[in-house]
């Protein structure tokens, strides 16, 4: 099996996973549409076992290719959703729609909890929420 790592800083406790039909295809797609870089992608042939892709502001996702024997072999591909804070949500909306994110909520403003954000599906149909609301942890 191949590898190729890049360091990761600790700490970080949660790492959404997914599954994809063409894995090779949604890291691509995730680089592109949302800017994750890729930290780790172990593939035997084509097929990624297991990938880690890193967010700029902390933490990240973890996602493999839908195989018989894998740990999430329950798991089908391209279901899912992640939110994720983002300081910027106009630019990161602009980014998305030009690599084709298809955009299920458009950008807008909530007032309930003071967020400007949008929600988009990438292609294998994973939904992707962006936005300035960072939660309540820590208040």
């Amino acid at each position: 099996m191949s590898e190729t790592t890049t360091p990761v800083k600790t700490g970080t406790v949660v790492w959404p996973t997914l599954v994809y039909r063409d894995a090779t295809a949604a890291i691509t797609f995730l680089e592109q549409a949302f800017g994750f870089e890729t930290r780790a992608c172990y593939t035997e042939g084509d097929v990624v076992h297991h990938a880690e892709l890193a967010w700029p502001g902390g933490g990240g996702v973890m996602l493999g290719q839908a195989r018989d024997g894998m740990a999430l072999d329950c798991q089908p591909p391209g279901v899912g959703s992640a939110y994720i804070v983002v300081d910027d949500p106009d630019a990161l909306y602009a980014r998305a729609q030009a690599a084709g994110a298809n955009i299920t909520r458009e950008l807008r403003d909530e007032t309930d909890y003071e967020s400007r954000g949008f929600t988009c599906r990438d292609p294998e149909g994973v939904y992707w929420s962006f936005g300035t609301y960072a939660g309540t942890a820590g208040e």
